[in-house]
């Protein structure tokens, strides 16, 4: 599969991303939540990941803090998930990150969320701790994830 991957930068972007937040998290964030991330560029960033039509397939929010990256949601329509969207997001925002001058990413991923932590696990993220019933709908721990160091390789994978 052949995508655009484009920053979020203007306020009618952010109804692409809200389609893909609402079909895929129990609490997602809302369009308000979106454009506060707006305001604050050069620590909040947004990548849209468009297929050949134009059509937003996938998206990849963080945040850039000092030398760290900390991922904040990544998500992939549900009728696109399995395809290569999520990999090949993770794999522009983890070179994007290390280009702004990161050198270790974090994210939280759910316990029983098994495909997501075969994603992070297969590009280099390694649990590091708990967060004991971070999430609701249903409650759950989180798993913190770190890659560190940023750059260097990543091993192949299959697509998620």
């Amino acid at each position: 599969m052949t995508l655009k991957i484009d920053p979020l930068t203007t306020p009618a972007d952010i109804d692409e991303v809200l389609k893909i937040e609402q079909a895929s998290f129990a609490n997602p964030w809302t369009r308000d939540m979106y454009l506060a991330e707006l305001e604050h560029r050069g620590t909040s960033y947004c990548f849209v990941a468009r297929d050949a039509d134009g059509v937003a397939v996938g998206f990849c929010s963080f945040w850039r803090i000092l030398d760290e990256l900390h991922i904040n949601n990544l998500a992939v329509l549900p009728e696109r998930r399995r395809s290569g969207v999520a990999s090949t997001l993770l794999r522009f925002v983890l070179h994007e990150g290390a280009r702004l001058g990161a050198r270790r990413a974090t994210l939280e991923v759910r316990r029983s969320n098994h495909a997501a932590r075969r994603l992070y696990e297969g590009l280099g993220f390694r649990v590091r701790g708990v967060r004991a019933d971070y999430y609701t709908d249903p409650v759950e721990d989180a798993l913190i994830l770190w890659r560190e160091p940023l750059v260097g390789p990543i091993r192949a994978m299959d697509p998620a």
